[in-house]
């Protein structure tokens, strides 16, 4: 597992009590950014904020363009390869942009 490391959580990871026994447990610092209605404000670097926005838009695209969320699979065989076969072709396109089209990575 994880240990001594920093992970960058979304607004629903806000529980202090979790962020302490995740770090008292196993030394993970866990970062989040703060609610608009939150008292004690903490802020993300730049380089977070992109990271995080990286993230998101990569989920957004499994779940809208990918259908990542429907799940027709009837064993846990078939859900990994059917989980397996979106993520690589999303990697394909990704490779695709990036080196041979020179664009953006994300335009899908």
């Amino acid at each position: 597992m994880f240990s001594n490391c920093e992970l960058i959580g979304d607004k629903g990871c806000i529980s202090v009590d979790y962020q302490s026994d995740l770090f008292n447990q196993s030394q993970i610092k866990l970062s989040v950014p703060h609610r608009k209605n939150q008292q004690v404000r903490t802020e993300l670097s730049k380089v977070k904020q992109r990271k995080r926005k990286r993230i998101e838009t990569l989920f957004s695209q499994l779940k809208g363009q990918f259908s990542m969320n429907t799940n027709f699979a009837k064993t846990f065989g078939g859900l990994a390869a059917r989980i397996l076969a979106k993520i690589t072709a999303l990697t394909m396109i990704q490779y695709l942009n990036l080196f041979v089209f020179n664009r953006n990575i994300n335009n899908i």
